[in-house]
């Protein structure tokens, strides 16, 4: 059979072709319309309505700011801080147009042109390059509500879905209304939300003060949040950075002079991360503490429920920042030199071959011993290192850390809070730890005596005797120095932190004399007597020992708690908190803290404490006392003006790491970092008129001390200590005016003493 070839006309084919394109079309866009139908009546979940999107509030981190307004700290379950219209720059909105959706102020929230470029050219064509078709009302839709799974169905499902609301949003906000919203809510890597967030992150500033290379850096980083990240990825940024500076450039946004200038300007970060190197982290989470306390009791009482996370209160606290970042240099500083001669003098004494015995009975040696890459913190510096569980643990075991606290001693308001050497890495705030005191109790062990009637010019034996009855005790003074044939005067005592002299006045003055004394300034109490108290053998915290030489300072009047919050407000600025002025509370009698403030000027004048005059060459008036454990374990500072008081201590976290030397003293520990602090302030007039202030203590010179140091005993002894004794008396009369009991009491005394007499406990 011959086959019949029928021709088959071009223009026939062309018909059956294009019918078949029709017909594609039809079905395809009836899909689409029945889709869409269906996402619109919310088969595929609800949509907010016009009024919820009227409504949208983004959550908004809680910011921390120091008393000059300077950003320490942040709590949000998103890393946001909503911003104004005003409050962006302008070349920040064309960077973003430029690069995200040109046609933003001529499309109502979809933009059907570009949906027809990403159909033809990136679907048909496979032309990667031609861009997306989301517009920016689209993209803020998707940062609001995400993106929902529905199979094969989630693409299109979830674009028709932001096109739907973002056509919505576009009919109850204004173009401004929603970039500022797209701005305020946007990712932009490290769990930070928001254009102020990452200006604050990524260039430690406000949104307002970015420049226009800033701004094309944060909107490069939309596109890819690690990949343009200009910290981890540098060279990406600062690529994409030019890339946009170019699209600005062929928007008119800029001239090609602005652009080549722009481009060829290097990166130029500063980073800071709040949440992993707080200039005040312990601080900051004591605030966080306070402050569930403060919004609860506002709750009780208004009804109103603030969420910490999510509502953007201000929090204004009492921190000094200048004082807080020289109290964290002096730190640093201090120890980095005494962390290397701790680690010399531990490893001729063989501490750590114990310390690893002891660890391997509780360890599994492959365990502690297996060498993994670990972030360490040391000296102030954080680096990724290889090393052992083991030595990982002794490194930081060995560590010496410091605390200080400075605080207002008419206030009690906290300016400033070093918990430890590291937040994130030693989290403890060693401000609350209890160690032992030492020396720095001595004051008020004086200032009971005081109280019962001791002067200043009092003698007190400074002979070495061995306590029988408190286990055969036989302490000494800390130079070994010791004399039957020569009494101490009471000042010289406390001044040089005389032990012996100490514990001749303890037993005078009587240990529920002293222990009434230690607990009117809230300082722990041993429940048994124990003449080891006057030594400072009991815990005390540096938060306790700062209130109590506060009270010092403030004239016998001691605040019971620290203040850290000044005001809080409501992201609208309202104020809902603001603290109340503490008037504190009398305990002592303000000639007994003036004598005794007396005698700690001597102390750092001629004293324990003289190299603050000496090596730091500190001219103001200052009082201050150290205090150094007995085995070295502790180290103490304390020092006071009538406007400040700043409290230090230096040890390892375990008492069983310390120097086996005076390196370990108060003297050589902890004084330097005060010094350090107090010459920063003497260099700064403004906060030397602010802090280091004259004390005004109602005596001339040394005239409560006017009385010689040592006498001996015998014949010459009496007459010269009857003379101080009668000068002394006529001076405080004189001088104070006291009632006629206190008169009767110093005579009575004055006289108790020519004859040794001994009061009763």
């Amino acid at each position: 059979m011959v086959g019949i070839l029928i021709p088959i006309k071009r223009k026939d084919m062309s018909k059956g072709l294009l019918k078949a394109i029709i017909s594609f079309l039809a079905i395809l866009f009836l899909m689409i319309g029945l889709l869409f139908l269906t996402v619109s009546i919310g088969v595929f979940g609800k949509l907010p309505t016009k009024l919820e999107l009227a409504n949208i509030h983004n959550e908004e981190a809680s910011l921390v700011f120091s008393s000059d307004s300077t950003l320490i700290g942040k709590f949000f379950a998103e890393n946001r801080t909503n911003i104004l219209w005003n409050q962006v720059p302008e070349h920040l909105i064309n960077a973003l147009i430029a690069t995200e959706d040109k046609r933003f102020y001529l499309h109502e929230g979809y933009d059907s042109r570009s949906y027809l470029r990403v159909f033809f050219k990136t679907i048909l064509l496979g032309d990667k390059s031609a861009g997306g078709g989301s517009t920016l009302t689209q993209q803020l839709i998707k940062n609001l509500y995400g993106r929902n799974y529905h199979s094969f169905l989630s693409m299109p499902v979830n674009k028709l879905k932001e096109a739907i609301i973002a056509s919505r949003l576009e009919d109850v906000l204004s173009k401004e209304e929603i970039l500022l919203l797209y701005l305020n809510s946007v990712p932009f890597g490290e769990n930070v939300y928001g254009i102020e967030a990452a200006s604050k992150r990524y260039f430690n500033k406000h949104a307002i003060q970015l420049n226009i290379q800033e701004s094309a850096v944060l909107v490069g980083i939309l596109k890819a949040n690690t990949y343009y990240n200009p910290r981890k990825n540098p060279e990406n940024a600062l690529r994409r950075r030019n890339q946009i500076i170019e699209l600005m450039e062929k928007e008119n946004f800029l001239t090609s002079y602005q652009s080549d200038s722009l481009k060829a300007l290097p990166l130029d970060l500063k980073y800071a991360n709040y949440q992993k190197d707080s200039p005040a982290g312990y601080f900051v989470y004591q605030v966080k503490k306070r402050l569930v306390n403060i919004l609860e009791n506002i709750q009780s009482k208004t009804g109103v429920d603030y969420n910490l996370k999510k509502d953007g209160l201000k929090i204004f606290t009492s921190i000094d920042i200048n004082l807080q970042k020289s109290a964290r240099l002096a730190s640093n500083k201090q120890l980095k030199k005494m962390q290397n001669l701790l680690d010399r003098n531990l490893k001729r004494r063989r501490i750590k071959t114990q310390w690893k015995k002891e660890l391997s009975k509780k360890y599994d040696n492959h365990d502690i011993n297996e060498l993994k890459n670990r972030d360490i913190y040391k000296s102030s510096n954080i680096s990724t290192v290889e090393i052992s569980l083991a030595d990982s643990l002794w490194h930081y075991y060995k560590m010496l850390n410091a605390a200080v606290l400075i605080a207002e001693p008419t206030s009690a308001r906290v300016l400033t809070w070093i918990g430890g050497n590291n937040y994130r890495f030693l989290p403890y705030d060693m401000i609350f730890s209890q160690r032992q005191i030492a020396s720095a109790i001595k004051p008020f062990i004086y200032a009971s005596a005081l109280e019962m009637g001791e002067t200043p010019c009092s003698y007190l034996k400074n002979e070495v005797v061995e306590y029988k009855e408190y286990d055969n005790w036989r302490p000494e003074n800390y130079d070994k120095s010791s004399s039957k044939d020569t009494l101490v005067a009471l000042w010289y005592a406390l001044a040089n932190s005389m032990n012996l002299p100490t514990l001749d006045l303890y037993f005078q003055t009587g240990h529920y004399a002293v222990a009434d004394m230690l607990r009117r300034f809230n300082l722990n109490v041993p429940s048994n007597e124990t003449p080891s108290l006057a030594l400072g053998a009991i815990d005390v915290s540096l938060s306790q020992i700062v209130l109590a030489y506060a009270a010092l300072a403030n004239n016998g009047v001691i605040h019971n708690e620290l203040v850290m919050i000044d005001k809080v407000t409501d992201s609208q600025g309202n104020t809902i908190y603001k603290s109340k002025a503490d008037a504190g509370t009398a305990i002592i009698e303000s000639d007994i803290s003036n004598q005794i403030t007396m005698i700690l000027e001597k102390a750092i004048n001629e004293g324990t404490g003289k190299q603050i005059r000496n090596r730091f060459g500190i001219k103001s008036d200052l009082a201050g006392k150290t205090g150094t454990a007995q085995n070295y374990s502790d180290a103490w500072f304390m020092a006071y003006t009538p406007n400040i008081v700043i409290g230090t201590w230096v040890g390892a976290s375990s008492p069983s790491i310390h120097f086996n030397s005076g390196l370990g003293s108060g003297s050589a520990l902890a004084l330097p970092i005060s010094g350090d602090i107090l010459s920063s302030i003497e260099k700064q007039p403004n906060l030397k008129r602010k802090y280091l202030t004259n004390f005004q203590l109602g005596y001339q010179n040394d005239q409560i001390a006017d009385c010689k140091p040592f006498f001996e005993k015998g014949v010459s002894g009496f007459v010269n200590r009857l003379k101080d004794k009668k000068k002394i008396v006529t001076d405080t009369i004189i001088s104070k005016d006291p009632k006629k009991e206190k008169q009767k009491s110093g005579f009575r005394n004055f006289f108790n003493k020519i004859f040794k007499g001994k009061k009763d406990d």
